[in-house]
């Protein structure tokens, strides 16, 4: 095994606390030992068995402590359960990774966006982080699409948002035109993208029970 990232561990240490493989419950007898699902009526424990993090792909980790160190990831957890495929993982952080530091969205918009989301998907992982400070805690209070506390682009993005994860088939030339006084063409792409992938992240972590202790 490859020592344990600086970085890695100093995210690990200040945010998530998390049992070592060797605390992993036994599997079942009829669980065979390649069978890396864990069954379990314990809420905090993930289905599938987290890649140990001194395990991990070096290209993998090295996503991994960058995410941890520019506040894109919240939580290893999800990315060691996805390290089973661990080309698909490292492709899934470069997405967000371009999104998080260059994208076209400002933080605090995408910020709302993925807590909007969070609130649908009730992903425990993902309501409880906090990727922007410029997000406070009245505004998660009161992340509704009317609340005079956000800016008109800021309601047509939570809009699209609660839209695009509770009812996709709402979302129609109108709600489009809405976005289109508020963003540009690269803008509304980039929403459409983040959308999905924290709609399916927030979904994936939920049903892998991937969260931390």
């Amino acid at each position: 095994m490859r020592p344990l990232d600086p970085a890695i561990e100093r995210f690990m240490q200040g945010r998530v606390a998390r049992r070592s493989s060797a605390a992993l419950p036994e599997r079942s007898d009829h669980v065979s030992p390649g069978n890396p699902f864990i069954p379990t009526e314990d809420p905090t424990m993930a289905r599938i068995q987290p890649i140990p993090l001194d395990a991990l792909p070096a290209p993998l980790a090295d996503a991994v402590a960058r995410g941890g160190a520019n506040r894109m990831l919240s939580s290893t957890v999800p990315v060691q359960v996805w390290a089973h495929r661990p080309e698909l993982a490292q492709a899934w952080l470069a997405t967000l990774e371009t999104m998080h530091v260059n994208g076209v969205l400002d933080g605090r918009l995408r910020e709302l966006v993925r807590l909007r989301i969070a609130s649908i998907t009730t992903c425990k992982a993902c309501q409880l982080a906090r990727k922007d400070d410029a997000v406070s805690e009245e505004d998660i209070a009161c992340l509704s699409t009317d609340d005079a506390r956000f800016s008109p682009h800021e309601k047509a993005a939570l809009r699209y948002a609660e839209l695009f994860a509770a009812d996709y088939m709402a979302i129609d030339d109108a709600v489009f035109a809405e976005l289109g006084r508020h963003f540009s063409t690269a803008q509304i792409v980039e929403l459409n993208m983040f959308c999905a992938l924290m709609l399916a992240g927030g979904r994936m972590t939920y049903v892998q029970q991937a969260y931390a202790e």
